[in-house]
């Protein structure tokens, strides 16, 4: 007690530093290890004790009263708690833990491990964001104590504090981040000009970076090149099926290859029309992720499918991760999924309807959400389009939100029905027919989602809002522990956005080797079982 006396912690600001560590052991979306559990109740804790210290602060200000000395019975009560709560908190963590890695299909954390450690690694996070917080605030009362000397006190209190603001909404409102951004952006820029291992520069015409090529090689960045040198040949799809095959058109164009994002888009465009693409029976507009990344298994699998009769094609808008793209510039997303559609479909159009090809479109995470930008709703896809897959959709995704809110009554919100079916369907585990009672005759548009996906169920609304999801039965790779509390189901789940890309395929944001199945269903090709089976088995492995 005298030693947290001496460190100088607020019990204002320790009760709630606890309630909220504590709670951060119960359930979420997936499980974690216990150093990245440790870390989680840390934050909470210091984001705990910074409302607690503030309300205290806020209270003494307005009741006009100095801080007082905490009672000795108050502090031992306080110990009491945390001697019970911490190791009950723990135990029950451990519990939930085991159930939620049974659902995902991964090994639960080491008890051991997990009971010593995780309060270690908590008390040391929650020690240094204190530390930060006060090291923040000894800048602010300096900053007043300078401007004190050359003005009145108030005054530089004022002052002191409406910097303190400024800087701070600066930084959040994204106008000085989007700054950082640039200079980030830039410096990703140098993975561009690195291309992977096994990686050689295409040699047939069918292929953007080819010599025939009216795209540069060098131009199409390290994702781009991946993806015109990957992909099966003819024989390799011939081997599959048993079927004549044709050899795949891929069309890519990347930030270096031309200025802005229509003149990108119009590259891939001529350079799909010299390779062929519009003559080809099945044509799919890809909108990659922020750093130009195309799903290996989605695009794979469409080839598959199409015995090579097809043409791909995609364009980079971004060399940062779409992690951040999402938090600083998702527009840039929506434009080059917008702009690349559109100039995709203005030649397309031009076609004889006789010569056209079925054209489809996929996206992926951020990806969904700019290939979703070209359409004004299920009727302008079904106008538009033979089909589209879209999979882990995030929240804000404006079609995505709005069919889910608009559901059929009576489907749940992780699989729901819209408009029966009719254009747009849902689906958990596209192995199964996506549910949906009118047949689905016309346009085919398939959602893939995972009912442990932090990426699809992040909203904002978990701040204040109990959501459908939490109150429908669970998804089968969710435990039905997980429950919602204010405030503290939107950190949970928040924190487990950066646990989503690490868990098996068919769980978190992990859809690799199901492509195969959600596009059998949007082709309507009714692959056989086994077939379709080794199918996923080769593109969820390899690509």
């Amino acid at each position: 007690m005298n030693r947290l006396r001496r460190l100088r912690y607020d019990l204002a600001g320790l009760w709630p530093a606890t309630v909220l560590a504590l709670l951060s052991f119960t359930p979420s979306l997936l499980p974690r290890s216990w150093g990245y559990q440790g870390a989680v109740a840390g934050i909470s804790a210091a984001v705990g004790y910074l409302v607690g210290v503030t309300a205290a602060a806020l209270v003494r200000e307005l009741r006009d009263r100095d801080r007082r000395e905490t009672r000795p019975r108050s502090w031992r009560a306080y110990l009491v708690v945390l001697a019970v709560g911490t190791p009950a908190a723990l135990v029950a963590g451990l519990v939930w833990n085991r159930q939620s890695s049974a659902l995902i299909g991964v090994d639960p954390v080491n008890p051991v491990l997990a009971l010593l450690l995780t309060p270690v690694v908590a008390a040391a996070v929650f020690v240094a964001l204190v530390g930060l917080g006060r090291l923040l605030r000894s800048l602010y009362r300096r900053t007043a104590g300078w401007l004190e000397r050359h003005t009145s006190a108030r005054a530089a209190r004022a002052l002191g504090l409406g910097l303190v603001v400024v800087l701070t909404a600066l930084v959040f409102s994204g106008v000085l981040l989007r700054s950082v951004v640039v200079v980030m952006d830039r410096s990703a820029s140098v993975g561009d000009l690195l291309t992977p291992q096994g990686v050689v520069q295409p040699d047939t015409p069918l292929r953007s970076g080819s010599d025939e090529s009216l795209v540069d090689w060098d131009g199409l960045g390290r994702e781009g090149r991946t993806f015109v040198a990957g992909g099966p040949d003819a024989a390799r799809i011939t081997r599959l099926t048993g079927e004549p095959a044709e050899e795949p058109v891929r069309v890519y164009a990347g930030v270096a290859n031309a200025e802005d994002t229509r003149e990108r888009a119009d590259l891939a465009v001529e350079d799909l029309v010299r390779a062929g693409g519009l003559e080809r029976e099945n044509l799919l507009v890809v909108t990659t992720t922020g750093t130009g990344w195309v799903e290996p298994s989605s695009v794979s699998s469409f080839e598959y499918l199409s015995d090579g009769d097809s043409a791909i094609v995609g364009m980079q808008y971004s060399h940062l991760p779409s992690w951040l793209s999402w938090w600083v510039d998702a527009e840039r997303a929506r434009d080059a999924g917008r702009a690349l559609f559109d100039a995709v479909y203005r030649e397309w159009s031009a076609q004889p309807p006789e010569d056209r090809p079925r054209l489809y479109v996929f996206g992926e995470s951020l990806g969904s959400f700019g290939g979703e930008a070209a359409f004004s709703g299920d009727v302008d896809m079904s106008n538009r389009l033979s089909g589209a897959l879209f999979t882990g959709p995030p929240s804000f995704n404006p079609l995505y939100r709005g069919f889910i809110d608009e559901r059929d009554p009576g489907s749940p919100e992780i699989e729901p029905v819209y408009r029966d079916g009719e254009t747009v369907r849902f689906s958990l585990d596209p192995t199964t027919e996506a549910p949906g009672d009118a047949p689905w005759d016309g346009s085919r548009v398939l959602y893939l989602q995972h009912a442990s996906d932090p990426v699809t169920w992040w909203s904002p609304d978990l701040l204040l809002t109990r959501p459908d999801w939490l109150e429908e039965p669970r998804g089968p790779d969710v435990d039905d522990a997980m429950t919602w509390i204010p405030f503290v189901t939107f950190w949970q789940v928040t924190a487990d956005l950066a646990l989503g890309f690490g868990t098996p395929p068919g769980t978190g944001h992990i859809f690799s080797g199901q492509h195969a199945y959600g596009w059998d269903q949007v082709l309507g090709t009714q692959w056989p079982d086994d077939r379709l089976a080794e199918l996923s088995r080769r593109t969820g492995g390899a690509g």
